[in-house]
This record gives structure tokens, C-alpha cells and sequence, in this order.
């Protein structure tokens, strides 16, 4: 599973990416995080407002940070459809 924090180096950011590591642990499931900050990737996405959180390609969220059982529900629903 490929994770991606849209990161512009604020303080929700370092959240979200924390919350993020939190819920790979409790919920036992392996996944790559990636740090963005490449403005233009972000573009790409549609995202705006960071920090943004993507998942397999999918922006689940923008703008804010997301709790760890938000991001464990998030990780368990798409845990199944990610192909390669």
C-alpha cells in the first residue's frame, strides 16, 4: 500500500504524518509513507490545502489532519482494493 502526506512543512503536517505512522502500527498493516512537498505533485492532485492524505493514488482527505482510528478505517477499506 502507497501512502502519501501532501507535507508543507506545518505543524498539521508532522500531525498527520504522526498519526499516520500510529495507525500502520496499530492496525498491523504494511504500507510505504512518502513525504511530498512538491508543490506541482500536489496540483496534480487537486489538493489546495495541506496537509492532504492519499492512498494509492486516492486523495482521502485535505485540510486538516485526520485521527489515527480515521486513518486505521481508511487504511482497512482501501486495504483491498490496491492492485501491485
Amino acid at each position: 500500500m502507497k501512502i502519501e502526506i501532501l507535507d508543507t512543512g506545518s505543524a498539521m503536517c508532522k500531525t498527520l504524518l504522526g498519526n499516520t505512522l500510529e495507525a500502520l502500527r496499530e492496525s498491523g498493516k504494511n504500507g510505504r509513507v512518502v513525504i511530498i512537498k512538491d508543490i506541482r505533485k500536489m496540483v496534480k492532485y487537486g489538493v489546495i490545502v495541506a496537509p492532504a492524505l492519499v492512498i494509492n493514488g486516492v486523495v482521502m482527505f485535505s485540510g486538516r489532519m485526520g485521527s489515527p482510528e480515521e486513518i486505521i478505517a481508511l487504511l482497512q477499506r482501501n486495504l483491498s482494493s490496491f492492485v501491485g
